[in-house]
């Protein structure tokens, strides 16, 4: 018992955070103030993509508000239950695009490593909520084949640790890496895609930036928040640091029904994520998969919206608006 006490004191605050993630509807409600939910998804959608947030992301909610926005990304509503014509498992062809373990390449300079399928909070827009792990993760010790690919394509400058969310790792393992990358000649840039700055912002800590700061290549953060609300001072705390430690920032929104479609709402994000030291990059349009028609915004009312962010915000305030196509070579305008 004592051994066990000392194991967990000395795992990582963010380690502890993580592991106490709600994962259950009622506490959730609970926390937020809502006595009962109308319109929970079917037990087997819940087993095959879990709940999971953390408590610090609980925090910023609206209490009694079941149409608060950050509620409303992670509660699983039975909309989910619904089979959507033209949205699929694999919306965006990553499965078509694996080149090695965990190794995806779409567009040229750069691939993109599955290196974890774990995430601090499940998004129930995701993308990658169907993704077969358990298949394409290379874990560490098929790293070498992993690495092997990227030192044997000199066109590749480029590495982007993905998942799941690449920090979810333990600092060791993901300094291991870095350390092995950055031997590969060819490669520049190193860039991280992650929500855990904003859903868990304690797991920017020192041996995170020590790391980061150690690391010769280029380093790219690139940050998924959709709502001003999710950016309170905890958040604020780990992009500096980010910033403080070489990083480059920039985020990545989803358009999404009743959460952040309005004017004023895309807004309020640009100028806070400026305010914040990162630059509003991408805002994608709903990637079809299936679980998520209902965050859907159509086309038009995308478009309309785009040109009203470019009539009320400076140029580098206004993110570009996109969408990914299986088998395209780039990410496309909308």
């Amino acid at each position: 018992m004592i051994t066990q006490l000392l194991a967990a004191r000395q795992r990582p605050i963010w380690q502890r955070e993580l592991a106490r993630a709600v994962r259950s509807l009622q506490e959730l409600l609970t926390l937020i103030e809502l006595n009962d939910h109308p319109e929970i998804a079917s037990e087997t959608t819940r087993k095959q993509f879990p709940l999971r947030v953390p408590h610090s992301y609980i925090a910023r909610m609206q209490k009694g508000d079941p149409n608060d926005p950050l509620f409303r990304q992670v509660f699983p509503l039975i909309a989910e239950d619904q089979i959507s014509p033209n949205f699929s498992l694999d919306p965006v062809g990553d499965l078509a695009a694996v080149r090695s373990s965990g190794v995806i390449q779409k567009y040229t300079g750069r691939v993109l490593l599955v290196i974890t399928g774990a995430c601090a909070i499940h998004c129930r827009y995701c993308f990658r909520r169907h993704f077969p792990y358990v298949d394409h993760n290379p874990t560490k010790d098929h790293w070498e084949q992993t690495l092997s690919y990227i030192a044997q394509n000199p066109s590749i400058r480029e590495v982007i640790l993905s998942g799941g969310d690449p920090l979810t790792l333990t600092d060791n393992r993901l300094a291991s890496l870095a350390q092995a990358l950055a031997c590969i000649p060819h490669l520049k840039r190193l860039r991280i895609h992650t929500r855990l700055p904003i859903v868990l912002p304690e797991r920017i800590d020192i041996h995170l930036l020590q790391w980061l700061k150690d690391t010769p290549l280029q380093k790219v953060v690139v940050i998924h928040t959709n709502h001003a609300n999710e950016l309170d001072n905890t958040v604020e705390v780990a992009l500096n640091a980010l910033t403080q430690a070489g990083c480059k920032l920039f985020n990545q929104a989803v358009l999404l029904r009743g959460i952040n479609d309005n004017i004023d709402t895309l807004c309020d994000l640009s100028e806070r994520l400026f305010d914040l030291g990162v630059i509003p990059y991408y805002l994608h349009v709903l990637d079809k998969v299936q679980g998520a028609a209902h965050f859907e915004v159509d086309i038009a009312t995308a478009r309309n919206l785009y040109q009203a962010l470019r009539t009320r915000l400076p140029g580098y305030l206004v993110p570009l608006l996109v969408q990914e196509q299986a088998g395209a070579l780039s990410k496309l305008p909308v």
